[in-house]
């Protein structure tokens, strides 16, 4: 099992690149750039990649309306370019709120966007001259679009590699077979390994039943908060502090009947508590509706508490497929937090 983590923003940014770099000496193996309405991911990936040597680099996400799929598989190829090929491109769909409310660009298709676009970009690195015709996309346009004068045209440069990994953001059960069946990596949120089979297990196997050759074995990117302590009321108070972004995702991430993460929860069978999350959230009440998050919730999905039990957990979510652990290092000090990831890898060197 590989550990990384993603950039922190608490610092600042040079702060936290220069503390990556202890990191990086501690074992971390990859580390992810968001890319939400902040400053964009690619800006930030390429000066990680110019500090760091041997950590590798993932982009988590990028969104799949903003970029054209040419331009995407060219940025990718960049990335790698830039950091001696130690890139991986993670894509994911965001929400409407983002992609309508700050792009204006209309949010639709996700599932088949991201197939042509996996394409597309799969096209590029090899070099072809790029020509697709799909549902969503079609390159170059066609007779009678545009000025009539677009040729297909192949990437001028040679890339590091004619095949970068692809992540893909996903929770639906469609999008989960997507991922499954073109995908290099999968990265879910909110991910209980007890049910995960439950949940998941039908549309992974859909999907890998048609999984294309060369791509092995399916990678799972898992982000979990992460703290080794002995002390049983400092795990609850990180528990705690956990809430305000369960609730925010559970609660007030798209509308009513139109939430995955709402879907995910009562998948796992917080049917009420997913219902009564939502409703006070999108009534405005934020605190209360983190203090409806269940506490049992809280400690499936994250990495608190003994060594031992933190040991136990890490275990039980190899055993459900995860590959590499995406963590959320909770300390109050640069130091401390380079201590959790050399514990975490230490951990996961004895699974």
């Amino acid at each position: 099992m590989r550990i990384g983590m993603g950039l922190n923003y608490s610092g600042g940014f040079e702060e936290s690149v220069a503390e990556l770099a202890e990191h990086e000496k501690a074992g971390l193996d990859i580390v992810f750039v968001p890319e939400a309405y902040s400053y964009d991911a690619v800006s930030q990936l390429g000066f990680i990649a110019a500090r760091t040597e041997r950590v590798e680099i993932a982009s988590g996400i990028l969104q799949i309306y903003t970029r054209t799929p040419s331009l995407t598989a060219m940025t990718a190829a960049g990335l790698d370019f830039v950091s001696g090929g130690r890139f991986t491109l993670g894509l994911g769909a965001s929400g409407p709120q983002v992609i309508e409310g700050f792009h204006g660009v209309r949010y639709d298709a996700p599932i088949g966007r991201t197939r042509e676009i996996i394409d597309i970009c799969r096209q590029v690195w090899r070099r072809e001259k790029v020509q697709y015709a799909g549902k969503h996309y079609t390159i170059p346009l066609p007779e009678g679009e545009g000025t009539g004068l677009g040729k297909p045209l192949k990437l001028i440069n040679h890339p590091v590699r004619d095949r970068i990994p692809i992540l893909v953001a996903a929770l639906g059960p469609r999008n989960v077979a997507l991922v499954a069946e073109k995908a290099e990596g999968w990265q879910p949120l909110f991910f209980v390994p007890e049910k995960a089979q439950e949940v998941w297990g039908e549309a992974l196997a859909e999907g890998n039943a048609k999984r294309e050759d060369g791509l092995g074995p399916l990678e799972v990117y898992l982000q979990s908060s992460f703290c080794i302590t002995e002390d049983e009321a400092v795990a609850t108070q990180m528990l705690d502090g956990m809430r305000g972004f369960v609730a925010l995702y559970v609660g007030g991430m798209g509308a009513k009947g139109k939430n995955f993460y709402n879907d995910v929860a009562r998948r796992y069978g917080y049917v009420e508590e997913a219902e009564t999350i939502q409703d006070l959230y999108l009534d405005g009440k934020k605190e209360q509706a983190a203090a409806a998050v269940p506490e049992e919730l809280l400690r499936a999905i994250s990495l608190i508490g003994p060594r031992s039990y933190v040991a136990e957990r890490m275990a039980a979510f190899a055993e459900a497929g995860v590959t590499t652990l995406n963590l959320t290092p909770l300390a109050g000090t640069p130091a401390e937090r380079v201590a959790l990831v050399g514990a975490a890898k230490e951990l996961a060197s004895a699974l």
